[in-house]
């Protein structure tokens, strides 16, 4: 994917131009993923910019460097003004895409990762639109599977951990598909390699629990609250690969992803193999709460002019 980035960004309490940002080769990150990140949307509505679920997006930043015991040396506050800062200095004012990460500096080629490990912190952004087709997707399910707890925390949004994501997207666009669906070590659906997955059966919406190693999305959970307000059902289940084939809907969450259709799976018709009724109604109600047309979901943005 190509994206322009834009020319400031912020990197340890500073906001300088993206080419001063450089890093030494010995940064301990670069050599062993000791990397963490946010994915963050923020929507131009033609009068202002909303950063979406910015303090959730923060809390889970903090949460995930906790895992391994790296610090963020930064409060929540400081973060989110860095955030909203660097909208403004880049005078954003397009739907764009917010990347903050922390990371591990020079710490040698040593192990033993702890709270005192020299750390960075950095953020960039670009305008963006959207990442998957959202007339409907492909997807195939990967032969790879989707790490668990007994190896790695899959709550933590580390660096590392998004390599069993590229062999899975790899092995998926050899194969043809847009996209791909993994499934947990007891052959179960877990996740698609960057989003959350859900599953329409008779009107109510399924997802995967998080036992089944899937990520605690935020996008995920907006959708589940969107559509209790729908008068959905909802059911955080364990959903077999066989369930799935047999799906009136089944569309993707994510912060990239936003929501997507999926209209095929191995090649297989998921419903009438157009996004369904119930994927553009929680659809409909996703757009109309992220341009601010929503007062009982405002509290979820951050306006930054």
């Amino acid at each position: 994917m190509k994206f322009d980035i834009s020319e400031f960004v912020w990197f340890d309490g500073k906001f300088i131009p993206l080419s001063k940002a450089n890093v030494p080769i010995t940064t301990h990150a670069i050599h062993y993923g000791t990397s963490i990140f946010e994915g963050i949307r923020a929507y131009w509505n033609g009068k202002n910019l909303y950063i979406f679920r910015l303090d959730d997006h923060i809390k889970r930043f903090r949460q995930s460097g906790r895992f391994y015991s790296i610090s963020l040396n930064y409060s929540n506050k400081d973060i989110a003004n860095a955030m909203i800062g660097l909208c403004k200095k880049n005078k954003m004012k397009k739907s764009c895409y917010i990347r903050p990460f922390y990371f591990v500096g020079q710490y040698g080629i040593n192990l033993h990762v702890n709270e005192s490990a020299p750390t960075h912190v950095a953020a960039f952004m670009f305008p963006f639109g959207d990442l998957f087709d959202k007339n409907g997707i492909s997807a195939g399910i990967s032969s790879w599977r989707k790490f668990s707890d007994q190896s790695t925390p899959p709550l933590a949004k580390m660096g590392g951990n998004y390599l069993n994501s590229i062999l899975a997207t790899q092995e998926c666009k050899r194969n043809g598909y847009d996209e791909a669906i993994l499934l947990d070590l007891h052959g179960n659906v877990s996740e698609a390699p960057g989003e959350n997955i859900f599953v329409v059966k008779n009107n109510t919406l399924m997802t995967p629990p998080l036992e089944s190693s899937a990520l605690e999305g935020i996008t995920r959970d907006s959708v589940m609250q969107i559509a209790q307000d729908l008068d959905y059902n909802i059911a955080e289940k364990t959903i077999t690969r066989s369930e799935i084939y047999l799906a009136d809907e089944v569309f993707l969450t994510g912060t990239a992803a936003e929501i997507t259709p999926v209209t095929s799976i191995d090649g297989k018709k998921i419903g009438s193999g157009r996004p369904g009724i119930v994927t553009k109604e929680v659809v409909s109600s996703y757009l109309d709460i992220v341009s601010a047309k929503n007062d009982k979901y405002f509290n979820w943005l951050t306006p930054v002019y």
